[in-house]
């Protein structure tokens, strides 16, 4: 393992962040669902938990992969089996998004929302995948950096579609 020792104590304030802001968005997940559930019926009812179920998933994965960072004692091993595992499972979600969308379902109403829901959270797992390779082989703090931004950005992309899912469920019916 060459390069310098993986130093995961010096991220635990921004873990423990990264978990609590995650759990708190789930939380208000779970009451958009309860009002959504109340106000719309068959079709967009349906639509709401197409849209609804990657949001918990990204929001998921940030609070699991900050709450494995923030065990205490991980060697360098453990954190990158971490962060690569969670990493590829993320990808993969991504991927299987984009091939119900390919395969002709009428999964997302626009372009944008296949940008929003499958593009940018691959492109989020992806670099924290990298960030995990680095880690492993010389350079751990870029890693880890890369792994932080990776987290940002899934948590910023939830609030972005939690946001468009709250619009949805509060907009009147046509």
């Amino acid at each position: 393992m060459p390069g310098q020792p993986l130093r995961l104590d010096q991220w635990t304030n921004f873990y423990m962040i990264t978990s609590a802001a995650a759990a708190s968005l789930l939380g208000l997940m779970f009451v958009v669902i309860s009002l959504g559930a109340e106000r719309r019926h068959g079709e967009d009812a349906l639509k709401i938990r197409i849209y609804l179920t990657p949001v918990i998933i990204y929001f998921s994965s940030v609070l699991v992969m900050s709450l494995l960072l923030a065990i205490p004692n991980h060697t360098r091993p453990t954190a990158v089996s971490c962060i690569c595992l969670e990493s590829i499972v993320g990808l993969a979600y991504a991927v299987s998004l984009a091939i119900k969308r390919g395969a002709g379902n009428a999964f997302y109403d626009a372009r944008s929302d296949l940008f929003s829901y499958v593009i940018c959270p691959f492109a989020a797992h992806a670099v924290m995948l990298a960030g995990g390779l680095l880690s492993w082989l010389q350079m751990p703090q870029i890693g880890l950096d890369l792994v932080a931004a990776g987290l940002i950005a899934l948590l910023g992309i939830g609030i972005r579609n939690s946001w468009a899912i709250a619009i949805t469920i509060a907009s009147p019916r046509d």
